[in-house]
């Protein structure tokens, strides 16, 4: 993330998900999980998210194909190449070229980087630009939109009808409930959910800095097994959630 105050928003987060920080890296059992860095005037403050690019020169250059915008020069890092672009709408991201750094080394677990959103009043050009950039489809099998490449994996998610047009990262928790309140006890707050999304409870929040964020954990749902049988096919199993 990009902020004013980086002391600050360190301390946030650290007694929020219980992350340590080393360097422009928050880290989870030594392992980064996120990264930080000061305010710059080509880069909006807040969390960004970044996509990965195996080739970041051709990747930027399919995203100004599709009407999208570089906005940065590609930047040398620690293990990695990146560079901030922003898509048709003007919904702003990251691609990063890892060079034996992936940006994240620890997932699946609370406290880590769970999923990604983009958020848009225009779905249908967000579909023609993503298409087009990233050879990704849209679809709505679990009853909230999700992006798949083209090999048909689930890499984000899509949230319209909010006026808005970023993207926005979620992180997985144990609780919603647990973690909501603490971070308005540090001076955060809720301002959307708890909510169903996807396969999880959904919340999302503001840091006290004012960059929105949200925090996701997974729902368990009991399943019952009915044993029947019948003179046809013998005995039936069927499963009900």
């Amino acid at each position: 993330m990009t902020t004013s105050d980086p002391a600050g928003a360190t301390a946030f987060y650290a007694r929020l998900f219980g992350w340590d920080i080393e360097g422009d890296r928050f880290l989870l059992d030594g392992r980064a999980v996120a990264g930080i860095s000061r305010s710059r005037p080509d880069r909006p403050e807040g969390w960004l998210t970044y996509l990965a690019a195996p080739d970041l020169d051709q990747a930027a250059q399919r995203v100004q194909t599709a009407y999208g915008r570089q906005l940065t020069w590609p930047e040398d890092r620690q293990g990695a190449r990146s560079v901030i672009v922003a898509d048709a709408s003007g919904a702003v991201f990251g691609l990063w070229q890892a060079a034996g750094f992936a940006g994240t080394q620890l997932r699946g677990e609370p406290g880590t980087m769970a999923w990604s959103d983009l958020l848009t009043d225009d779905v249908s050009r967000a579909t023609s630009f993503y298409a087009a950039a990233f050879g990704w489809s849209l679809t709505h099998e679990f009853g909230s939109g999700e992006w798949l490449t083209e090999a048909h994996d689930s890499v984000a998610g899509v949230i319209s009808g909010r006026g808005d047009r970023r993207w926005q990262p979620s992180f997985q928790v144990a609780d919603c409930a647990e973690i909501g309140d603490r971070a308005a006890r540090l001076g955060g707050r809720v301002v959307a959910g708890p909510m169903e999304m996807g396969l999880g409870s959904y919340v999302e929040m503001v840091d006290p800095f004012g960059a929105p964020f949200a925090i996701t954990a997974p729902v368990h749902r009991p399943v019952e097994l009915t044993v029947a049988y019948n003179d046809v096919t013998g005995m039936e199993l069927t499963y009900g959630g």
